[in-house]
């Protein structure tokens, strides 16, 4: 069975996302960047262009993490170009992953709905088990 054949730039993005998550949690020290989760990495097929995505525990910190980020950009392209061996290292740009949030709030409109169902439901089986009113003879 033949193995399925990824693309040089998703191996490249990949093996980008382990070290900087690496580079973030060791070695970098500025105190705004707090827990930081990336998520993903996505480079252009030149190499030249890196989008990092990231997700951090505390929401009210975003400004603050993004400016640490890019701050230590240059910082962190510098610590990838030591591990990773590339002819050109991609320049990092930090975007912001809004998918957790989102999926968070999915998952409570799909409570709301489901709670909704319920309620529904039990009214129309107090309704079915209510005796009928007899007709007037």
């Amino acid at each position: 069975m033949a193995k399925k054949q990824f693309a040089r730039s998703d191996r490249i993005a990949d093996q980008m996302q382990r070290e900087l998550a690496d580079i973030i949690r060791t070695e970098l020290k500025d105190p705004r960047v707090g827990w930081v989760t990336l998520t993903a990495v996505e480079v252009t097929r030149d190499y030249s262009h890196a989008k990092v995505f990231y997700t951090v525990m505390n929401s009210t910190d975003l400004d603050t993490t993004q400016r640490a980020l890019e701050h230590a950009g240059g910082f962190l392209r510098s610590e990838v170009s030591r591990r990773i061996k590339l002819f050109t290292v991609p320049q990092l740009h930090f975007i912001y992953d809004q998918s957790i949030e989102r999926g968070m709030h999915m998952t409570q409109l799909i409570n709301q709905v489901a709670e909704a169902d319920q309620a529904l439901r039990v009214d129309d089986e107090d309704d079915a088990s209510k005796p009928a009113d007899k007709p007037a003879e």
